[in-house]
């Protein structure tokens, strides 16, 4: 993205703050994995979303009237022998478009000087572990000058409010590198699909490491920097687990294999979930209860739309489940009654516990309000049917082009009494990542295929 991309995300943001205001963002913390390594470094969203700037050790500060000012790791050759280069102060207004810039050892010394006489200070709330702190101690050092005529700032304002509703809506490059990211994505299930079939056919051992390898081979094959998340890569009955982590166990000829996984490209999120026959071939259950999952997915994507709410996808895909859950006697219907009762009662729970959405972005699990910030005091008491307790309920979001969101039914059959012994350690989920447009959605993660026929093609 250019530079002037984020510039433009500074101005905007700076138009929202309260005259006089300041923000503070910082960039996330490098964190220790073993004595004297650290984790791969990963910077915070905000931060990055503002400047693009990867660097650790670094923090943005935006003044009301637009001046941005960065905060960053100092030059030095010997850190930088050992670490790589630093952009530095000197070099960074000119690079990313910044108005000021200096060395991050000198941040205690400007920001009491920087806050004197602002009216309210803006921070990323709960965020930064320690930041509430640091701001404190700034604005102890501020106070000490009161009978100098200094003023404080009286008001602290969550900066998060602001940006959840910017990084909501997402822009063309946005949008480009989502895209892009879940091509990326679709390419390495695919190559976890074809590995598994022919493993199998091969007569070898085959385990749940050897096909999250192919997924990140392909994400860094590709330019992906990492995976958005760990990847779920669950043989069989693990596949019931809704967070399995990709494990050593086997694959085996007849199961199903469930993989949840994406890769993040430049700071954007792909989310995928497909799940297939180890060996290339649903059997009979396997299919009934994967037709019934994408018949509701393809429910969801039909009520992804602007002007739908958020729970739209979600109430539709349930509906299919829950009739679905009925027809083949996962569900009694002598013991649960009728479809809707079956809705009430949540009778659904035992086979489908999550919801079906959740917002993507830089983060898998992205920012952004569920409830319509316009209708957020519209508050409904309703009685759960189930735990009878009193609910408030408020109007969920309503659909905008340009909000990215997940659409990811699925049917998870345990072992329990009354419960068909022909679907028991069947999980299944289907997953893809809906750009909202101007009509409905685009189902951005369709390079991989989803209908059971194509599946079986594919890894034939």
């Amino acid at each position: 993205m250019s530079n002037n991309i984020y510039a433009q995300r500074r101005a905007r943001l700076a138009s929202q703050l309260a005259s006089n205001g300041i923000a503070i963002i910082p960039t996330a913390p490098e964190q220790r994995r073993n004595r004297d390594s650290d984790f791969l470094f990963r910077f915070d969203s905000y931060f990055h979303y503002l400047t693009g700037f990867t660097e650790p050790n670094a923090t943005l500060v935006l003044l009301a009237n637009g001046h941005s000012i960065l905060f960053c790791q100092p030059k030095d050759e010997a850190r930088e022998i050992w670490d790589g280069i630093r952009l530095g102060p000197a070099a960074a207004p000119a690079a990313l478009g910044l108005q000021t810039a200096f060395a991050s050892t000198e941040l205690d010394a400007h920001l009491p000087v920087l806050l004197e006489n602002t009216a309210v200070v803006y921070f990323p709330f709960a965020t930064h572990q320690g930041l509430d702190g640091q701001i404190t101690h700034w604005l102890e050092a501020v106070r000490c000058k009161a009978r100098q005529g200094v003023t404080c700032p009286a008001e602290q304002r969550d900066l998060c409010a602001l940006l959840d509703e910017m990084r909501l809506i997402k822009d063309a490059s946005e949008i480009a590198t989502m895209r892009r990211a879940a091509q990326i994505s679709a390419g390495a299930h695919i190559r976890a699909m074809k590995l598994s079939a022919a493993r199998l056919r091969q007569g070898l051992d085959t385990r749940e490491f050897h096909l999250d390898a192919e997924l990140l081979h392909e994400f860094r094959l590709q330019g992906s920097e990492y995976p958005a998340y760990s990847s779920i890569v669950a043989g069989g009955a693990n596949a019931c687990v809704l967070h399995y982590r990709a494990d050593a166990a086997p694959i085996l000829n007849g199961d199903l294999v469930l993989i949840d996984a994406g890769c993040e490209l430049h700071g954007y999120a792909s989310d995928i979930t497909r799940t297939f026959p180890a060996n290339g071939k649903f059997t009979k259950p396997q299919r009934e209860l994967y037709d019934i999952v994408l018949a509701s997915q393809e429910a969801a994507a039909a009520a992804t739309k602007p002007g739908n709410r958020f729970n739209d996808p979600h109430d539709a895909a349930l509906a299919i489940l829950a009739q679905g859950m009925l027809d083949v006697g996962l569900l009694d219907a002598n013991k649960v009654g009728s479809l809707q009762d079956v809705i009430e009662q949540r009778a659904y729970t035992p086979f489908y516990m999550h919801r079906t959405s959740h917002w993507l972005g830089m983060d898998v699990h992205d920012c952004g309000s569920y409830i319509e910030p316009s209708e957020a005091h519209v508050v409904t008491e309703k009685i759960d049917p189930v735990t009878k307790q009193t609910l408030q309920v408020r109007p969920s979001r309503i659909l905008r082009e340009g909000m990215v969101l997940t659409l990811e039914p699925g049917i998870y059959v345990r072992p329990a009494a009354g419960v068909p012994e022909r679907y028991h350690n069947i999980g299944i989920r289907i997953e893809d990542d809906a750009l909202v447009t101007g009509t409905g959605c685009e189902l951005l993660s369709r390079g991989v295929p989803v209908n059971a026929d194509e599946i079986e093609a594919l890894m034939f």
